[in-house]
Parts: C-alpha cells; structure tokens; sequence
C-alpha cells in the first residue's frame, strides 16, 4: 500500500478531521456515487446515520454541519469558511438542500440527520451511514463509510481490509517499518527525506513536490498568523477565550528582554500551538497534520526552525516535511492516527513523534537519531486519553497541542545528545502505542464521557 506525504499533511477545516473533514468527504463520495448511477434525479430523501464517536461527539465537532456542506457538493480543502455558516443556516431556514448544488431535495436534520449513540458499525467507531431513497419510499442505494482519522475515509471493503488507502502504487523504495526503512537508507546512503522524495515521485514530479511542499507550510505559517491576530470567544458554548492574541501582543512588545529569560523561546512556541488550534476549533482553514485535534504541533515546531534556528531554510523545511510524513505513514500502516480509535496518543502523541523526527532531520541528525526522536515523542505520550470537554475541541485539546510541540524539541535535543543510542526503537514504541489504544476503555476514546469531559463542568 502506497501512502503519499500529501495525504498526511491536508489544507482543510476545523474543527476535526474524523469528525468534519471526513464526513464531508464521505457525504461529497455519496453524492458523486448518486451523480455517477444516474440516480441523483430519482432522490426523494435522504438519511444519514452516525455511529460511535460520530454519534456521542458529533455536535460538538461540526459533523452535522460537515455532512449537510458534503452534500452540497463543498469539499474541506475548496469551501469557504466565512461562507459554511450561511451555507448551513439557508439549508436550516428553508428545510431544503440541493445535492452536488443543483438536485433539490427536502431535509429535515431531526428525522434525516440521526445520532445513533447505541451502535456502531463493525469496523470501525467512527462509521457512518448512508441511505437514499425514492418517491415510493424505496431504498435507491445505501452505503457505509468510516473516517480513520486525518481524514481519510474508507468504505466497507476497505476497512473490513484493514486499509487505509487503495493505492497500490509501485514504490521505487517501500517500507512498512521503521526497521525496513532504516534499512533501505543503509543500503541506498539516502536520508529518510531522500527515500520520500523518490517515492513521491511515482506521482508527481520533483518540482510539484517542492512546491506542494511549501504550499503545505505557507498554510501553516498563515494559520499562525491568523491564531493569533483573531480574538473573541470560541463558539460552543464553553466560553473559551483566544489566548494567542494576548500572548502574541505580550511577547512582541517585551523580545527585547528576552535574553533575560531563557525560556522565551517555550512561550513563542506556545504561541504558534495555541494559534492553530484557536484557529482550528473555531473552524478556520488548517493543516491536518495528521490530524485536525493534533494540527498545532507541526506548525509550531516547524515555525520555530524557521525562526529560531539560525541556519534554517526551505530545503530544511522539505527535509522536515518529507521526514515526518514519513514517520506518519508509519503510523497509518502499523497503528492509527484516529483519536477514536486509540485516544489522543494517535493523534497529539503521533504529531509529537512525527515533529521530533523532522525537527531533528532538518537539523542534519543521523538517521538512527531522527527514528530516536520519534520514538522519544510518542514514548512519552503513551496512554493519552481523548477526553474532549463538551465534545469540543478545546478543552484539553488547544493547550495539549502546546505540550505537544514543546516535548518534540525535548525530543529532539534529546536524541542528538544522546547520539541515537538507545533501547526502544520506532517499531516497538508503534506496536505499544496500538496494544495500549485496544487495552483502553471506550469512555477515553473520543466519546467525552470519560476523564476531564465527565469532571469539568461545562459553562
């Protein structure tokens, strides 16, 4: 199975890529697979089931909204977000929605759009169901589709596969472990990055990989900058206010100080988490990187070579792109990336692993101390529960991803001190990680009912 570094790192929206970018990917699927049998003039209604997390968290993280925009024909990457409100509060006010934007049809969210919080579906908790139907009431076609985490959505074969993807792409250099990959970069004298790129090259050549690349990190770097010049409260209910925009104004008019303080750089750090994930839960355009609820990490770690690093520069910035898309896939073939599956350890504590590995290849690390740094940065996220507040993803979500990117620096410096030298390797933290999201109780994966979403209260 082929798996490109392009769909690790996707430009779309907040709040939850499992919970708002796939479902709309999986209702978009739906309505093309209507449009494509030549049925979508015979749909009378529509209903759509979630299941599982989808059910017990959905509100909270827009999959509601996310199914009624797919429908629509909007996909995470193209809508607008200053348009999704309108979008949905017309289809509210009218009781209509026109399919792929032109079949107009009648809905009604409380009969047509139903949370199931008492079943799931075989293969996966985040599943969802599909029915369309004709003037007789006849079922037109039904399907099933899970969104895995990142945003990646799969149908029933595929997932009873254990796929993720259905590309079978041949690759020039294939890995499935941290071991084979170590191995093939032995065997080749080629940096992780260097593998990546020859793979990435069986589907798009050097120069749109580059560029792709440095789209990627320019939409990062833009949500910093909207993180944290954004202010207001964060919608849901919870009256959370945008921190980044005060830390912002407190560490630009105070950098002249900062030698007087050498753990400045932390709160700059800080900062860029925090401002993605401002961003992010109030539904603005990011970076799933791999995740929506773990978006923060990357940017910020990346941003602080930018701008910290005195010798930092685009070719660093591929590096660490390249390489922690690399530790990524790792994690996609061998564990998962869906908080809903293995809590937040799959999702802050494989973004944690996958900046510790990039940060320290663009810093020129050795191969075997980029695969420490990784496994440093998911070690020491093992058994993270995913306990969202309200079913919002902000309380513990936003200053998570902070923790997050600062432990992947630690993770780094690290593993360059210690010559990447070390008892645990990449494979075996993978394997850990997995075996600790099975062993870990429902209540902790993503349902808020469990952890600080049952001991905090709501306001």
């Amino acid at each position: 199975m082929a798996v490109s570094v392009f769909e690790l790192f996707k430009i779309g929206i907040g709040p939850s890529s499992s919970h708002t970018v796939g479902p709309m990917l999986a209702a978009h699927t739906f309505v093309k697979r209507l449009e494509k049998l030549d049925l979508l003039n015979r749909v009378e209604r529509l209903e759509v089931t979630l299941y599982g997390s989808l059910a017990f968290t959905g509100r909270g993280h827009g999959t509601d909204r996310a199914v009624l925009l797919g429908l629509t024909g909007e996909l995470p990457d193209q809508v607008d977000p200053e348009r999704i409100d309108g979008i949905v509060q017309e289809i509210q006010d009218s009781g209509f929605i026109r399919l792929a934007g032109h079949f107009r049809i009648a809905i009604s969210e409380k009969t047509d759009l139903l949370f199931n919080k008492r079943e799931t579906l075989p293969h996966h908790t985040n599943g969802m169901r599909f029915k369309a139907f004709d003037k007789s009431g006849e079922t037109l076609i039904k399907r099933d589709y899970y969104s895995v985490g990142g945003g990646f959505v799969v149908n029933h074969d595929e997932a009873a596969a254990d796929r993720i993807v259905k590309d079978e792409t041949p690759l020039p250099y294939p890995f499935s472990s941290g071991d084979e990959l170590l191995a093939l970069c032995a065997r080749h004298q080629l940096s992780i990055a260097e593998i990546m790129m020859a793979n990435e090259q069986v589907w798009r050549d050097e120069k749109e990989i580059r560029d792709g690349l440095l789209r990627i990190w320019n939409a990062m770097h833009g949500c910093i900058k909207r993180g944290y010049t954004r202010t207001g409260v964060l919608p849901g209910g919870l009256n959370v206010h945008r921190r980044a925009p005060s830390l912002y104004r407190e560490l630009s008019q105070s950098s002249e100080t900062a030698d007087r303080d050498p753990l400045k750089i932390i709160d700059w750090v800080n900062l860029y988490a925090l401002a993605v994930n401002e961003e992010n839960a109030s539904g603005g355009r990011v970076v799933t990187a791999p995740t929506n609820g773990a978006a923060g990490i990357i940017p910020a770690v990346l941003n602080y070579y930018n701008n910290f690093i005195y010798h930092s520069n685009e070719d660093g910035v591929i590096e660490f792109l390249l390489t922690a898309g690399a530790i990524g896939i790792l994690y996609i073939l061998n564990a998962s990336i869906s908080g809903a599956e293995v809590g937040c350890q799959g999702e802050v504590g494989v973004a944690c692993s996958m900046a510790a590995g990039g940060l320290t290849a663009a810093l020129g690390g050795t191969m075997s101390q980029v695969e420490n740094a990784a496994e440093i940065g998911m070690e020491h996220n093992l058994g993270l529960t995913c306990d969202p507040v309200g079913g919002l993803v902000q309380i513990p979500c936003i200053e998570r991803n902070a923790m997050g990117a600062v432990k992947a620096i630690n993770a780094q410096r690290l593993a360059m001190q210690a010559e990447g030298k070390h008892k645990v390797s990449l494979d075996k933290v993978i394997k850990t990680m997995r075996e600790t999201g099975a062993d870990m109780q429902n209540h902790y994966k993503e349902t808020s009912r469990g952890g600080l979403a049952v001991n905090v209260i709501e306001c």
